[in-house]
Protein backbone atom coordinates (compact mmCIF):
# COMPACT_ATOMS: atom_id res chain seq x y z
CA UNK A 1 0.00 0.00 0.00
CA UNK A 2 0.98 3.37 -0.96
CA UNK A 3 0.37 6.93 -0.13
CA UNK A 4 1.31 9.28 -2.50
CA UNK A 5 1.23 13.59 -1.58
CA UNK A 6 0.91 15.38 -4.12
CA UNK A 7 0.74 19.29 -4.35
CA UNK A 8 2.60 21.25 -2.59
CA UNK A 9 4.89 24.63 -3.31
CA UNK A 10 6.24 28.11 -2.47
CA UNK A 11 3.28 30.38 -2.24
CA UNK A 12 2.80 33.83 -0.77
CA UNK A 13 1.13 34.67 1.66
CA UNK A 14 -3.15 35.07 1.41
CA UNK A 15 -2.54 32.47 -1.49
CA UNK A 16 -3.91 28.96 -1.86
CA UNK A 17 -2.53 25.38 -2.76
CA UNK A 18 -4.22 22.39 -2.84
CA UNK A 19 -3.12 18.92 -2.00
CA UNK A 20 -3.91 15.04 -3.14
CA UNK A 21 -3.13 12.49 -1.34
CA UNK A 22 -3.72 9.21 -3.65
CA UNK A 23 -3.68 5.52 -1.39
CA UNK A 24 -2.98 2.80 -3.87
CA UNK A 25 -2.38 -1.31 -3.63
CA UNK A 26 -4.08 -3.99 -2.32
CA UNK A 27 -6.88 -2.04 -0.06
CA UNK A 28 -10.11 -3.75 1.03
CA UNK A 29 -11.96 -0.34 2.47
CA UNK A 30 -10.67 2.85 3.84
CA UNK A 31 -11.82 4.40 7.14
CA UNK A 32 -11.00 8.20 8.03
CA UNK A 33 -7.99 9.89 6.16
CA UNK A 34 -6.39 12.51 7.19
CA UNK A 35 -3.74 15.47 6.62
CA UNK A 36 -1.04 16.27 9.54
CA UNK A 37 1.97 18.85 9.32
CA UNK A 38 5.24 19.23 11.29
CA UNK A 39 7.38 22.79 11.25
CA UNK A 40 10.64 22.49 11.95
CA UNK A 41 11.02 22.03 15.66
CA UNK A 42 7.85 20.90 16.27
CA UNK A 43 5.58 18.03 17.12
CA UNK A 44 3.60 16.35 13.99
CA UNK A 45 0.20 17.93 14.40
CA UNK A 46 -3.53 17.08 13.28
CA UNK A 47 -4.48 19.49 10.46
CA UNK A 48 -8.05 18.23 9.27
CA UNK A 49 -10.19 14.45 9.06
CA UNK A 50 -12.41 13.02 7.36
CA UNK A 51 -14.49 10.00 7.95
CA UNK A 52 -15.77 7.60 4.74
CA UNK A 53 -19.25 9.52 5.61
CA UNK A 54 -17.78 12.46 5.09
CA UNK A 55 -17.68 13.88 8.90
CA UNK A 56 -14.63 16.38 9.34
CA UNK A 57 -12.86 17.86 11.71
CA UNK A 58 -10.48 20.77 11.91
CA UNK A 59 -7.33 21.97 14.04
CA UNK A 60 -8.57 25.45 14.96
CA UNK A 61 -5.75 27.34 13.20
CA UNK A 62 -7.09 26.62 10.27
CA UNK A 63 -10.30 26.73 10.42
CA UNK A 64 -12.47 28.69 8.13
CA UNK A 65 -9.26 28.21 5.46
CA UNK A 66 -8.94 24.53 4.61
CA UNK A 67 -11.50 22.44 3.64
CA UNK A 68 -10.79 18.38 3.22
CA UNK A 69 -12.12 16.31 0.96
CA UNK A 70 -11.92 13.20 -0.43
CA UNK A 71 -12.89 11.06 -3.46
CA UNK A 72 -13.99 7.31 -2.28
CA UNK A 73 -14.14 6.00 -5.68
CA UNK A 74 -10.33 7.37 -6.34
CA UNK A 75 -9.37 6.25 -2.64
CA UNK A 76 -7.82 9.62 -2.50
CA UNK A 77 -8.20 12.51 0.03
CA UNK A 78 -7.55 16.51 -0.61
CA UNK A 79 -6.99 19.45 1.21
CA UNK A 80 -7.91 23.07 -0.16
CA UNK A 81 -5.71 25.62 1.94
CA UNK A 82 -6.78 28.92 1.22
CA UNK A 83 -5.92 32.51 2.87
CA UNK A 84 -2.65 30.64 3.80
CA UNK A 85 -0.44 32.44 6.31
CA UNK A 86 3.46 31.92 6.86
CA UNK A 87 3.15 29.66 9.71
CA UNK A 88 1.12 27.03 8.05
CA UNK A 89 4.57 26.78 6.58
CA UNK A 90 5.54 22.97 7.25
CA UNK A 91 6.10 19.52 5.57
CA UNK A 92 2.28 17.95 5.04
CA UNK A 93 1.42 14.06 5.48
CA UNK A 94 -1.43 12.26 4.00
CA UNK A 95 -2.31 9.47 6.91
CA UNK A 96 -5.37 6.39 5.96
CA UNK A 97 -7.00 4.06 8.23
CA UNK A 98 -7.36 1.24 5.80
CA UNK A 99 -7.77 -2.77 5.23
CA UNK A 100 -5.71 -4.54 3.00
CA UNK A 101 -8.51 -7.69 3.44
CA UNK A 102 -11.37 -8.29 5.08
CA UNK A 103 -10.50 -10.08 7.61
CA UNK A 104 -7.27 -7.68 8.43
CA UNK A 105 -7.82 -5.56 11.27
CA UNK A 106 -7.63 -1.21 10.79
CA UNK A 107 -3.79 -0.28 10.35
CA UNK A 108 -2.65 3.41 9.66
CA UNK A 109 -0.54 4.61 6.77
CA UNK A 110 1.14 7.28 6.00
CA UNK A 111 2.97 9.29 2.92
CA UNK A 112 6.17 10.52 2.11
CA UNK A 113 4.90 14.28 2.92
CA UNK A 114 5.14 17.35 0.76
CA UNK A 115 6.65 20.57 1.97
CA UNK A 116 4.47 23.54 1.95
CA UNK A 117 6.11 26.82 2.58
CA UNK A 118 4.37 30.16 2.71
CA UNK A 119 6.81 33.29 1.96
CA UNK A 120 5.31 36.69 3.80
Amino acid sequence: VQLVESGGGLVQAGGSLRLSCAASGSIFSINAMGWYRQAPGKQRELVADITSGGSTNYADSVKGRFTISRDNAKNTVYLQMNSLKPEDTALYYCKAYLRRTSWRTWDAYWGQGTQVTVSS
